[in-house]
């Protein structure tokens, strides 16, 4: 959009693919809303009411600007349950994980300096690089390894520029969860070649057939890796923008004095309710995971027996990333299709980077029957038929 008073390096840019899909969506009725990483839960009434009850007390100013010291502790606490050892100050408070992402980007990155990002990715990650200067560089991982990173082939996109590598594990969008040798394998790399681990982990509550270790906790690793977390997801919190961020302690001072020109602090009252959030992990975080397993194993199962679709066993977070190669279409246009015809939405791949073409996102966040009657939808279309 050109405009005399916007700056020119806007002026050519595009709409996401995201937002041409829900733009799309507005139009369509009786809709079945697959797209959306949002859970379906709402913010459980205790952490709610708390936070009400803080907010009438008073908790409606500025905190510390690297947050409530109660919550980092809690925070500290919880890594330390992994073997980790934090200090609240080694902790900074964010407006969302993805503010942490950023902040953590402009504090290490100078101009030029590369990210590599293994590919299909969460789809902001590139636009967060080059908003702090620097270059991403893509590492595509294959269906047929799982969605794993390939440690010979990360090692050959290393570079004298490379600064970090994201790794986000449980991913979205694949689902994939990288096995531990996966991770050993990055970590020694980092160490060899001096570069840091930006380990993205806000799913780390959802994980089907192992159990979830920060990468932090990894032999050797914790002075290279910048933990991110978030309680959007762990604790349906989407609508609260709290994350945090966990790494050296350089890192966190630097990133506190970027912040103090941009939010300067998170919500006081969403920081409270995180902690109140925290009091409940035991309670609240397994009836959720077991939830979203049923459901994606539900859906794993249909997608399984309709024709021109494959998926992997589902591994963790609640999305599924469908193989529809076989249909000879782009994701794009198979995603459209299923608009049209059934009144499903789901993600095309590519709005996941280019190794996303000939795939679907799907987000298991709505209930099983709803989740039933959707691929009852699809399984109809002459689309997905077997073929003569």
């Amino acid at each position: 959009m050109k405009h005399p008073h916007l700056a020119k390096r806007y002026w050519n840019q595009e709409p996401t693919a995201l937002a041409k899909v829900f733009e799309r969506a507005a139009q369509a009725e009786n809709l079945i809303n697959l797209s959306l990483g949002d859970p379906d839960f709402h913010t459980d009434s205790r952490v709610s009411q708390a936070a009400l009850e803080d907010t009438l007390a008073g908790w409606t100013h500025y905190t510390d600007s690297l947050g409530i010291m109660e919550l980092r502790q809690a925070i500290a606490r919880e890594y330390r349950g992994w073997g980790v050892r934090y200090e609240p100050d080694d902790i900074m408070i964010t407006v969302g994980a993805c503010h942490g992402t950023w902040l953590a980007l402009e504090a290490i990155l100078d101009d030029g300096d590369e990210v590599i990002v293994p590919t299909p990715h969460f789809t902001p990650y590139p636009a967060q690089i080059r908003l702090a200067r620097g270059i991403p560089v893509y590492l595509p991982v294959k269906e047929s390894d799982g969605f794993q990173v390939d440690p010979v082939a990360l090692e050959k996109v290393i570079t004298h520029r490379t600064r970090a590598i994201i790794v986000n594990s449980p991913n979205n969008p694949t689902g994939a969860c990288y096995s531990r040798q996966t991770l050993e394998k990055i970590g020694a790399l980092a160490l060899k070649h001096n570069f840091l681990i930006i380990a993205d982990e806000v799913y780390g509550s959802f994980m089907y057939e192992q159990e979830f270790v920060p990468m932090a906790a990894l032999p050797g690793l914790k002075k290279h890796v910048i933990s991110l977390g978030s309680f959007s997801k762990d604790y349906t919190m989407t609508g609260w923008r709290i994350g945090f961020v966990a790494g050296f302690p350089e890192l966190i001072q630097c990133m506190r004095d970027i912040n103090e020109g941009v939010t300067f602090s998170a919500p006081a009252v969403s920081q409270r309710a995180a902690l109140h959030a925290l009091s409940l992990k035991d309670e609240l975080q397994p009836v959720q995971r077991e939830t979203y397993r049923q459901r994606m194993q539900a859906a794993y199962e249909h997608i399984t027996a309709i024709p021109h679709m494959s998926v992997l066993p589902p591994q963790g977070s609640f999305y599924l990333f469908v193989n529809v190669k076989e249909t000879g279409l782009t994701s794009e246009e198979v995603m459209q299709r299923i608009l049209e015809e059934t009144g499903v939405l789901v993600l095309p791949g590519s709005a996941f980077g280019e190794t996303g073409e000939g795939y679907l996102r799907i987000a298991c966040t709505v209930e099983l029957p709803v989740l039933e009657e959707a691929f009852k939808r699809i399984a109809a279309m002459p689309l997905f038929q077997k073929s003569e």
